[in-house]
């Protein structure tokens, strides 16, 4: 399978297993996000919520893209995506599984409605910055500018979850004129019908958009792991012809071509010479191979090694105030690599369906812990209807617009659990919070980041040292 020897079979096959288990323990960490609601106030019985919220959970994976996955795979430094040696990528994948899974079954088994994105993320970069510090690492500079989007990204979401669900709880009880949708649910009867269904089609859209979002990170954790184990194989994609890229260059290099060298800094004079040499590498490769078949697989990671390369450098020159380009100039070039990109930016079928599965399954497990939390911890009085409604209504636009529009991960725990507490100090002010909760939450939510990252980082670090 894939030309590999037995040993690093086994281990790519564990490395695929242990991503399955994340996305798995993801869904089931998570499913209190979008089934709180309807089990606590009885318009689903558990079993159907459960089952209900993984299909739509499986559905989402498929309809989420992977603009999301490719932005957990470059939180990385480059030059770990084009790295060959192929136990530098077990170490990588290794700590980054041990690190996240571990998270994540510690919160999950306190009840603590921690989030599997930033433990994710996390993991990923405590990899960049401890890479960043390996001597060989040849002046690898940790991916800042991901980095600070990402991170913007997960800081910001709670705050918008939790003034959005304010809002609309002020919005609900200044214009709903039935109030039954503002007490506490009965223990053992169903709610009216209109309010079963809001809650019901609430949801639906949190499921659907937390596997639209959470589905494409499991996405992206498999690629990384299958271009660091089978970088040869899984380099480009398979389904495309290579040789269809030649227009993409083609644009790059008559853009490069019109650039003022003799207005260059030194630095931008050495960005332009490695442009024109990796361009050069990449006509070299199709020249000599006519056709798809006669390509080696060797060739294929030197494209990509290229195109990385080339994005990383081509975005260096665009930041340059002395690289003089017109709009039109910097919008071909742009269309250029963004047509490269299209070849390493991809996701098989299978790898798609593996994590759809995975997450759907996973979602019918184990929700019992946080579903209480949720519900009864958060505020010192029970979920009401309106509130479990504003609160998954607020969660599914918050994910669903940083998916399909911003591409960006968010968490879809830290966003609702914001929102049940943007809605209990909507109907009773601060005082409403329970404390202590809120405070073990808080420090979850706190402690994830740094945690994550310190265990993959020094996980990683011992690895190398282990595997030298």
């Amino acid at each position: 399978m894939f030309g590999l020897e037995t040993d690093l079979l086994l281990l790519l096959l564990l490395c695929l297993f242990a991503a399955c288990a994340f996305e798995f323990v993801n869904g089931f960490h998570d499913t209190a996000n979008a089934v709180a609601t309807v089990i606590y106030t009885n318009s689903l019985r558990p079993w159907a919520a459960v089952v209900w919220s993984g299909f739509w959970n499986f559905i989402g994976v498929f309809a989420g893209g992977i603009g999301v996955a490719m932005g957990i795979v470059y939180l990385l430094p480059i030059e770990t995506l084009i790295d060959q040696d192929v136990w530098h990528g077990v170490a990588m994948i290794g700590a980054l599984l041990i690190s996240a899974i571990l998270w994540n079954l510690g919160t999950w088994y306190y009840g603590l409605p921690s989030s599997s994105s930033h433990t994710l993320i996390g993991s990923i970069l405590g990899l960049g910055i401890a890479f960043s510090l390996l001597p060989s690492s040849n002046g690898a500079t940790f991916a800042w500018d991901e980095a600070t989007k990402t991170g913007m990204s997960l800081i910001v979401s709670p705050f918008l979850g939790f003034t959005l669900t304010v809002f609309l709880m002020f919005v609900l009880k200044r214009f709903v004129k039935n109030k039954s949708i503002f007490k506490e649910p009965h223990k053992r009867k169903a709610p009216p019908l209109w309010i079963r269904l809001i809650l019901i089609i609430t949801c639906t859209l949190v499921s659907f958009f937390h596997g639209s979002n959470d589905g494409q990170k499991g996405v992206g954790l498999v690629m990384l792991i299958l271009i660091a184990i089978v970088p040869t194989y899984f380099a480009l994609d398979s389904s495309r012809d290579p040789f269809e890229m030649q227009g993409s260059i083609t644009k790059v290099e008559q853009v490069l071509g019109k650039v003022n060298l003799t207005t260059l800094s030194a630095s931008d004079k050495e960005e332009m010479n490695k442009l024109n040499a990796e361009l050069a590498e990449m006509k070299g490769i199709f020249a000599a191979n006519q056709t798809l078949k006669t390509l080696p697989k060797d060739t294929r990671f030197a494209l990509r090694r290229d195109i990385l390369l080339i994005t990383k450098g081509t975005k260096n020159l665009l930041e340059s105030k002395d690289v003089s380009l017109s709009p039109r100039d910097r919008e071909q070039l742009e269309e250029g690599v963004k047509g490269m990109r299209s070849f390493t930016d991809y996701a098989p079928d299978w790898v798609i369906m593996m994590i759809a599965l995975s997450l759907g399954v996973g979602t019918m497990i184990g929700w019992k812990r946080i579903v209480k939390t949720i519900g009864e911890k958060i505020g010192k009085e029970h979920l009401t209807y309106a509130q479990g409604a504003s609160a998954e209504l607020m969660a599914a636009s918050v994910i669903g617009f940083s998916t399909f529009v911003f591409k960006l991960p968010v968490s879809t725990t830290h966003i609702l659990s914001s929102g049940i507490a943007g809605s209990m100090v909507a109907n009773k002010g601060i005082k409403n919070l329970n404390a202590g909760t809120i405070r073990s939450i808080a420090m979850a939510w706190v402690l994830t980041l740094p945690v994550s990252m310190f265990l993959s980082g020094s996980l990683f670090l011992l690895f190398r040292w282990m595997l030298s």
